[in-house]
């Protein structure tokens, strides 16, 4: 069974699409198309179904996808392995991070790995936490630096790397900032905007306020932490951010610290693996980078 056939295969599953699958793969959709009925015809079966645009695997697909996957990482693995041989970190690996981690805490990490170990491609991935955790887990991705749930799977390792803690703010001329001593019952009397429903921050943020989290008037939800701060500092709601986005010198003049006495929240951010994948040199050197900077 071609290899290169399992790629285009996976690709197209994945994205739904040949023309998708023929960019990533930097190959034509012709060539595409080619691999995936050579791979049905080795299989003397059909791998997909086309309803107008839309592409559904057949139940032989369905069948084929966890194991081609699985082909495909030994494959990678067994490649890691004998380029670790060499000494120096080699190869390429699969690596998520949420955006804020990315703009906030990744910057210096990953300007000493690509001076430290050029020779290694790294393929740096940007979404939401929830999402990167599930790919660590279904071994899409080798390592996740993100936000971390409160529970997770048995087959993953959560490090925590960082504390951060959250702070409520409103725009400074905000009826909110205008009180000497708020109190969590005058806060939920406004309208806020929060971190989409489902998501690890806003799972934290529901903890702190448990008592009054049913009270609570969302105005607007998103999942991106500088849209939020953007729409709080025009006064659309007040909101509750990470401490380092609020630190002096990069707080937003139009916005205004909050302190109440009994809110205290935080949210862990940190490393995901799955307990089941054994650790290339590069992404050994990576977590290495990473844990020197716990707080």
């Amino acid at each position: 069974m071609d290899i290169s056939n399992l790629q285009a295969f996976v690709k197209v599953a994945e994205t739904g699409s040949f023309s998708i699958a023929a960019s990533q793969l930097f190959l034509t959709q012709p060539a595409i198309s080619k691999r995936i009925k050579q791979l049905e015809s080795q299989l003397n079966s059909k791998l997909l179904d086309r309803y107008g645009k839309k592409l559904q695997l057949t139940q032989t697909g369905q069948a084929l996808l966890p194991r081609a996957r699985q082909i495909l990482q030994d494959l990678e693995s067994t490649r890691q392995q004998i380029s670790d041989l060499e000494g120096n970190p080699m190869g390429s690996f699969s690596m998520a991070t949420s955006h804020h981690i990315g703009l906030h805490r990744l910057p210096p990490i990953l300007r000493a790995f690509n001076s430290l170990y050029p020779e290694v491609d790294l393929d740096l991935n940007f979404m939401d936490s929830e999402q990167a955790c599930q790919m660590v887990e279904n071994n899409e991705i080798e390592l996740a630096v993100v936000t971390l749930p409160f529970e997770s799977s048995n087959n993953l390792t959560l490090n925590t790397i960082w504390n951060d803690p959250l702070m409520i703010t409103c725009a400074i001329d905000h009826p909110l900032a205008k009180l000497t001593s708020p109190t969590l019952n005058e806060l939920v009397q406004h309208p806020a905007v929060l971190p989409s429903h489902g998501t690890f921050t806003r799972q934290a943020i529901e903890k702190s306020l448990h008592d009054i989290r049913n009270k609570l008037i969302i105005n607007l939800e998103t999942n991106y932490l500088e849209t939020i701060k953007m729409m709080v500092s025009v006064g659309l709601g007040w909101s509750i951010l990470p401490q380092s986005m609020l630190e002096p010198g990069t707080s937003d003049p139009g916005l205004f610290q909050l302190n109440i006495a009994t809110f205290q929240s935080s949210r862990k951010l940190g490393i995901v693996l799955n307990k089941n994948r054994s650790k290339s040199k590069a992404v050994t050197a990576m977590l290495e980078l990473i844990e020197a900077e716990k707080d």
